[in-house]
This record gives structure tokens, C-alpha cells and sequence, in this order.
């Protein structure tokens, strides 16, 4: 029962619409720019760079605090740990707030996964940070990390089942939120951004 009280905390902080609220304060409905997405290379689209690194860093702390927080509670069990992290993900992809939508968790599982393994989260961001610097496309960067993070976890000696469970469906839920970047990618007219 305390494991499912964390995972509905986790969920609930996940769920915070820092992206919507940060827009919203400058003037701007956020689902109505760009690509609608309420994440922070939305915001960047939006408001400019400045504001895409203040959601992306609020939105990476609700992983991170809901990682670390199970941790506290659970020095050695991970798979709390990997409940909260997988729950602050899925509340940030369906927002309780924006009636069940939401971003596309990118942001809140780097949070999580540096809470979970930071060698392992800091090789994801280099990965996403090696297509994005280049290219621009925040969203091939986005599932390059998410992939190599299994991977990394693995190489790192940390790739506990809890913690691969964690990984695996964080990849997935990011995968599948990017379904119409990957459409606009085959059609050669993705967001740069």
C-alpha cells in the first residue's frame, strides 16, 4: 500500500504543467504554437531559449525529486524507486491537470534516470546533445538518449532488473509520444527547434 502512495505522489508531481503555467504567465497558450506539445522545446519555440531551459530543469527535477525521495524511503529496495520514477513520467505524459494530457515525459525521466543512475543519465544526455547540437531535432535527440539509457545502465554495472524496468518503460512511453515527430520525420517536415 506505501508503494502505490508513492507512485500516486510521483504521478501527481509528474503531472505539474510547468510548460502550460510558464507560457500562460507570458501571454501565450502553449498547445496553440508550434508543435502543441507542452514540453520544453515547445517553450523554446515559444518564448524563446531562456524558457526552455527553466521548464526543462523544473520538469527534470519532478523525476529527479521523485526518484530521490523513494530512495530516501527505500535505501534498498529499487523497486519503489522504479515505480516513482516510471509514475512522475506518466503524470507528466497525462497531466491530471491538462485532463490527462501532457508532454512527452522527456525531460521528468532525465530527472528520474539521474536520480536512478547519473553515469548512466549524463552518457543519455550526451547522446541526445550529439544529434541535437548538429541537427536541431530536439526529437531524434530525445529517442537516441532514451535508447542508449538502457544500454548505458548496463555498461555502467547498475542495470538491476528495477532499474531496467524503469528504463525500458521510460523508452517506450517516449517512443510512442514521439509518433508524430517520427511521421513529420519520414515526411521530411519535423520542427527544428
Amino acid at each position: 500500500m506505501f508503494t502505490i502512495a508513492i507512485a500516486v505522489v510521483a504521478f501527481l508531481l509528474g503531472s505539474f504543467p510547468t510548460g502550460v503555467i510558464v507560457a500562460r504567465r507570458r501571454g501565450i497558450d502553449l498547445r496553440s504554437v508550434g508543435s502543441g506539445n507542452v514540453g520544453a522545446t515547445n517553450v523554446g519555440r515559444a518564448l524563446g531559449r531562456r524558457y526552455a531551459v527553466l521548464v526543462m530543469l523544473i520538469d527534470a527535477a519532478k523525476g529527479a525529486i521523485a526518484v530521490v525521495g523513494t530512495t530516501r524511503l527505500f535505501p534498498e529496495e529499487p523497486w519503489p524507486v522504479a515505480i516513482a520514477g516510471i509514475a512522475a513520467v506518466l503524470g507528466h505524459i497525462f497531466s491530471i491537470f491538462l485532463r490527462g494530457r501532457g508532454g512527452k515525459g522527456v525531460a521528468t525521466a532525465l530527472g528520474a534516470a539521474l536520480g536512478i543512475s547519473p553515469l548512466a543519465a549524463l552518457g543519455a544526455f550526451l547522446c541526445y546533445l550529439a544529434i541535437y547540437l548538429p541537427f536541431r531535432l530536439s526529437s531524434v535527440g530525445s529517442m537516441v538518449g532514451a535508447l542508449a539509457f538502457p544500454v548505458l545502465l548496463v555498461m555502467v554495472g547498475q542495470g538491476h532488473p528495477a532499474n531496467l524496468t524503469f528504463a525500458v518503460a521510460s523508452t517506450t512511453l517516449i517512443i510512442v509520444r514521439h509518433r508524430e515527430n517520427i511521421r513529420r520525420l519520414r515526411h521530411g517536415n519535423e520542427l527544428k527547434g
